[in-house]
């Protein structure tokens, strides 16, 4: 079939969410249907990505660049007209034209937008073409968690973002044939009356790719990675460093904490001493990950199944998470991982791991499996596949 896919970041490198999940849903898709892909991007794109994206792209491949000017025109037309400013940042009139341009010539059999965000640009052509999208996380309760947790000055702003984007999320719904999501703790998040309509398509793990090494040198006791310039993980790293890791040293007092992952925030850089080190971007994240004895996703804000989970526990790394990780994760506390909420309880499951690494050896073991037989890409894109295919209209 010919599948025309929307997405508002370029798929390559993965060192986003969004761009995993779509970069390994485009590689297994590319196999038997051709693909056009249209892309938005607010960073240069490098020869090497695009060397990486375009030979799944046998129908074509646009990128269209956002500059400065043009976000700050969007955002303030956003602002005026009640758009979310997740939409209107993303939203360019030129690009629209292009979309429009590519939805009459390439003519596909089914198009698949990722995020609410790129929902606009297909806004006019509802009920033209089969179309599925993929709500991948529910941006509006990652915003009213925000809200709840951000300097009193900036709540309002939260807030009137959180319900603009819960009420353009539900609006939205009716444009698409199909709509999917990772996880059903998300689905219960949509405010629509049909959201029980919307189909699970979960995240998987390259298992060839992170796999165990158990030879590494452990130079770090506890890890945690990500995007950090991303709210909820700074969020994170900041709770782990101030909060989780003081109590962690009264038992262990020469334990480090490693944060690694892209363009850390000044607030993650601070956080930097003889006990944290922040580096930045890591070439091969599965460094990281080979050097500590625990790995740390104390998440407190955000949605969706945190990928950085999955790719601790190919590793066979013991891992510590808090409930609004595990609910999509969907492992078992005590068994394939530690749960806990509280800093306290989160510093004691670690010590303990640290502290027994029989146990600790034991755990990540049955991470390992739960990860190796629940999350798998090709089986989780097969779902989106019937999905697409069932649209109508499609010639195969």
């Amino acid at each position: 079939m010919k599948l025309f896919v929307l997405l508002s970041r370029f798929p390559y490198p993965l060192d986003k969410g969004d761009k995993l999940r779509a970069y390994h849903q485009l590689r297994y898709l590319a196999e038997r249907h051709e693909i056009c892909l249209f892309t938005i991007t607010d960073e240069e794109v490098s020869a090497e990505a695009k060397a990486q994206v375009r030979p799944l792209c046998r129908g074509g491949l646009v990128i269209h660049h956002l500059r400065r000017p043009g976000i700050a025109r969007n955002m303030a037309r956003a602002l005026a007209t009640g758009l979310p400013l997740q939409v209107g940042y993303f939203y360019d009139s030129k690009a629209q034209r292009q979309v429009d341009g590519l939805l009459r010539d390439f003519r596909p059999d089914h198009v698949y937008c990722q995020l609410i965000r790129m929902a606009e640009y297909l806004q006019a052509h509802a009920g033209q073409v089969p179309m599925t999208l993929d709500y991948m996380d529910v941006f509006s309760a990652g915003m009213a968690r925000r809200a709840t947790q951000a300097p009193l000055w900036q709540r309002p702003v939260w807030a009137l973002e959180a319900h603009r984007l819960r009420a353009y999320e539900a609006a939205a719904f009716g444009w698409f044939r199909h709509h999917t999501i990772i996880s059903d703790q998300d689905r219960q998040l949509i405010d629509h009356p049909g959201r029980d309509q919307i189909q699970l398509v979960l995240n998987g793990i390259d298992s060839d790719f992170f796999r165990p090494r158990p030879e590494a040198a452990k130079e770090y006791d506890v890890l945690f990675c990500g995007n950090m310039s991303y709210h909820p993980n700074v969020d994170a790293a900041c709770f782990l460093a101030e909060e989780i890791m003081p109590l962690v040293r009264q038992r262990h007092p020469a334990a480090r904490l490693l944060v690694a992952g892209t363009t850390p925030a000044p607030r993650v850089q601070a956080l930097a001493s003889a006990h944290v080190t922040v580096s930045g971007w890591v070439p091969d994240i599965r460094v990281a990950y080979a050097s500590a004895r625990v790995f740390a996703a104390p998440m407190r804000v955000g949605t969706g199944l945190q990928n950085k989970l999955l790719e601790a526990m190919a590793m066979q790394l013991p891992c510590v998470t808090t409930p609004l990780a595990n609910n999509a994760l969907g492992g078992t506390h005590g068994q394939e991982l530690r749960v806990a909420d509280s800093a306290t309880a989160l510093a004691e499951a670690i010590s303990q791991l640290l502290s027994n690494p029989n146990a600790a050896d034991e755990l990540a073991g049955r991470g390992h499996r739960f990860v190796q037989t629940h999350f798998d890409w090709a089986g989780a894109t097969s779902r989106l596949e019937v999905l697409l295919e069932a649209g109508g209209g499609l010639r195969g």
